[in-house]
């Protein structure tokens, strides 16, 4: 029997796959199977609520539109930087109005959702890429990225998107 020395020094053969012999229907049947179970979680179900909630959300529609409306603003501050005239108060109005949308119940909870799911979805890309190898990258997600409205990350707060 060899020893763990002798395992570790002995090069692994793997099989070589072709198309004949790797079943890529068997493999894209397995992948909408975990999404259908994604999509019928309770994490899923609670973005969905939420989600729906923030669209028919008056007050979220409104300042949706005056976000969009500070961040066109801003961004046009901001092709010639901190030294434009407007910039700081452009910047500050974008936080402004976003201080206020982070105000709203179903944006906070719509917010949370989404991370949720975010989250689920990356542990589950993570555990994938893992059982192929544990030296695969797995795309991030936002955890630590510093996302949402003005950082450039992803916003999802009624506005159509704002990174």
């Amino acid at each position: 029997m060899p020893t763990a020395h002798e395992l570790t020094d002995t090069p692994i053969q793997l099989p070589q796959y072709d198309a004949s012999t790797f079943d890529m229907a068997s493999l894209l049947l397995s992948a909408y199977e975990i999404g259908d179970c994604i999509n019928q979680s309770a994490e899923v179900a609670e973005y969905l609520y939420w989600k729906s909630a923030v669209e028919q959300d008056e007050q979220v529609k409104v300042l949706a539109k005056q976000f969009d409306k500070a961040k066109e603003l801003f961004e046009e501050c901001q092709r010639f930087g901190r030294f434009h005239p407007d910039y700081h108060a452009a910047k500050d109005k974008v936080k402004q109005i976003e201080k206020e949308l982070e105000g709203i119940e179903s944006v906070r909870s719509f917010k949370q959702a989404e991370q949720i799911v975010d989250e689920m979805l990356y542990d589950v890309s993570k555990l994938i890429a893992m059982s192929v190898s544990e030296t695969i990258k797995v795309p991030s997600n936002e955890k630590g990225s510093g996302g949402g409205c003005g950082s450039g990350g992803k916003c999802s707060c009624g506005s159509g998107g704002c990174g």
